[in-house]
């Protein structure tokens, strides 16, 4: 890391060395590779038909799923021409999946399957708990890590990152 940047994530109050990678747009590269390639010329963004690609540190784009969902409609890889965004078949959209955390209403006996309602990959069920609330499970076999679950869940508890955890 630069000196620049070192002083850039401080004034920003970003004081931990690594900090998690942003979700990227389908079909992206390896974070660094993605880094190296993207040329932050923002071709994806407009043609992105739900709007959830937008710049982000230093311009490089991320999805917003606060804004709404992807729908892979491979607009974004087709539109760039840096290579940062590859569609190959065979090859995964992205590795990015749904959790629900512990902000979560029925992790606090408070009935909500709002999340359960925008899964369109049926991906979330509800587990029944005898004397509880039924509680919110994501099959990562079915999720499409799309985040349609991200926007209307009322106390943000749904993120979406890596299957191992690491954006």
């Amino acid at each position: 890391m630069t000196d620049l940047a070192s002083r850039r994530n401080f004034l920003r109050g970003r004081f931990a060395r690594q900090r998690k990678a942003l979700p990227r747009p389908p079909w992206a590269l390896a974070e660094e590779a993605f880094l190296q390639v993207c040329t932050r010329c923002a071709d994806c963004q407009p043609v992105c038909p739900t709007g959830v690609i937008s710049t982000r540190d230093g311009g490089y784009p991320a999805l917003d799923f606060g804004v709404g969902e992807c729908t892979f409609g491979a607009a974004c890889a087709d539109a760039c021409g840096s290579g940062a965004l590859q569609r190959e078949e065979g090859l995964p959209r992205w590795l990015l999946r749904a959790t629900i955390g512990e902000r979560c209403l029925a992790v606090r006996q408070v009935e909500c399957r709002t999340c359960g309602g925008h899964c369109r990959a049926a991906a979330i069920h509800f587990m029944p708990m005898v004397g509880n609330v039924s509680l919110p499970v994501v099959d990562v076999s079915r999720c499409t890590g799309c985040g349609a679950c991200v926007m209307p869940c009322p106390t943000a508890a749904i993120s979406i990152g890596e299957l191992d955890g690491r954006t």
